[in-house]
């Protein structure tokens, strides 16, 4: 199998994935444009509890993407997003039946106690080569990116018919299919690292929370999901002010985004091929910046802002896929989980604070004093990400050892990564096994067995 393509295992981790992620966010984004309008009828309903209502669920979810990403790097990926999605579901029941915004609130909470995003990035990451991960993660955030288009058209259409509790009711059924996908569709990864390093320890946790390339990307997608939903909280209004109505927003946003995901193309080719990914990276990044600064000049022509959107989810798309890609590669092997459960609790908490944040310029300004502040949080990224470094593609191999004293291991790792193209090697004497992450292209075999004594 060539290494430019998939291989028949990636292509069913990355669709089965794709589909599970889709599922679960198609219900969120369904709420998005018709909470506000359909929630009035629910008791004790006011503009605070229904910002409360969609703000508890990112930051529910960014207080536990840690906790279940090292949990799924100590019990497996499955057992941990199987539970997560039951959690999911028991929210969604409870926001389906209740009758006061209250209970909403509580459902949505619940809702995002099913923490399940760094266990499914790193479950994808297990399940992909080094020089495929970008394309796994590629089709996952088409397929979130499609969810959400979707859900623009789907969400008025059921709240019409059924109500807000029927929005709430599709998402506990799409949870359940979620969960039958992962039983009998997705792979099962087989985790190949050393016994005595499976499992993030809490300093290690503080460590990858404070890696410099790490920090980065976890800021870095804090930042991109702030600049998303604090744009979202005044661009439907806009619309409406401009003379699309409500009920024909979804002819601008599914026309967007499906072009969107075609001109991303582009910049994957480069990144990936061309070998210019950190070039792709922070062009993306002024991408950004340009197109909501350009709202605030065209806010009032509804093709002017359909260019724009065009402009910001052809970089969004492409961040969106390199970023987790990125991650897990710079994460130790048997921490990916720990480090994605990091970048995941960034996502979520950027999403929570860009509600805050565009509530709170929309109640004293205007949509362009919003359409500003996001262009100034792009400044800020490109600011944090200009001294990012693009860390070498590797693999993972394990050679046979033999040690007669514990003590030698410490020396033979320090050997072993002092060999070229070795990134990090771990020599595990109870194992009498060594495991050396490796860049393929430097990486002498025949070298590493010498200094191991094997013949």
């Amino acid at each position: 199998m060539s290494n430019q393509s998939l291989n028949l295992l990636e292509k069913r981790a990355a669709l089965s994935l794709a589909s599970v992620f889709a599922f679960r966010m198609l219900g969120l984004f369904m709420l998005m444009p018709v909470l506000a309008i359909y929630g009035q009828s629910l008791e004790h309903v006011s503009p605070m509890w229904i910002g409360l209502a969609i703000g508890a669920y990112g930051l529910t979810q960014a207080l536990l993407q840690i906790p279940m990403g090292w949990l799924s790097d100590k019990f497996g990926r499955k057992p941990v997003i199987i539970f997560g999605l039951m959690i999911f579901a028991l929210g969604s029941v409870i926001a389906a039946l209740a009758d006061s915004i209250y209970w909403v609130t509580v459902g949505r909470a619940l809702q995002g106690m099913g923490a399940i995003a760094s266990a499914l990035l790193a479950l994808a990451a297990d399940l992909s080569r080094d020089e495929q991960r970008p394309k796994v993660m590629a089709v996952i955030g088409m397929c979130i990116g499609l969810s959400f288009a979707f859900a623009m058209l789907l969400g008025p259409m059921v709240a019409a018919a059924f109500g807000i509790s029927g929005v709430f009711w599709l998402t506990a059924v799409l949870a359940l299919c979620g969960i039958v996908i992962i039983l009998f569709v997705v792979p099962s990864a087989i985790n190949k690292a050393p016994k005595g390093d499976t499992v993030a320890t809490l300093v290690d946790i503080r460590k990858l929370s404070r890696h410099p390339q790490l920090l980065r990307l976890d800021l870095g997608v804090m930042l991109l999901h702030l600049s998303l939903t604090t744009m979202f909280v005044v661009l439907p209004g806009q619309l409406i002010a401009d003379g699309l109505n409500a009920d024909a927003h979804w002819q601008l946003y599914i026309p967007v985004l499906l072009l969107a995901f075609v001109l991303m193309a582009p910049l994957m080719i480069i990144a990936i091929r061309k070998q210019k990914e950190r070039e792709t990276f922070l062009a993306a990044i002024v991408l950004i910046i340009l197109s909501t600064f350009s709202l605030t000049l065209v806010a009032d022509s509804v093709i002017g802002i359909a260019v724009c959107m065009l402009l910001y989810f052809v970089a969004f798309n492409f961040l969106e896929a390199t970023m987790p890609a990125l991650v897990s590669r710079i994460a130790p092997a048997s921490q990916k989980g720990s480090a994605m459960g990091i970048f995941s609790s960034g996502q979520f908490f950027g999403a929570f604070l860009g509600g805050i944040l565009g509530g709170y310029i929309a109640q004293h300004g205007e949509a362009n004093g919003v359409f500003a502040a996001v262009a100034c949080v792009g400044v800020i990224w490109l600011l944090i990400a200009w001294r990012m470094q693009i860390p070498p593609k590797s693999k993972i191999i394990s050679l046979m050892t033999d040690l007669s004293e514990p003590q030698q291991a410490e020396v033979l790792a320090d050997k072993l990564v002092a060999l070229p193209g070795v990134i990090e090697a771990i020599v595990v004497s109870e194992e009498n096994r060594s495991y050396l992450k490796i860049d393929d292209k430097k990486f002498d075999l025949n070298q590493a067995k010498q200094v191991l004594g094997l013949h």
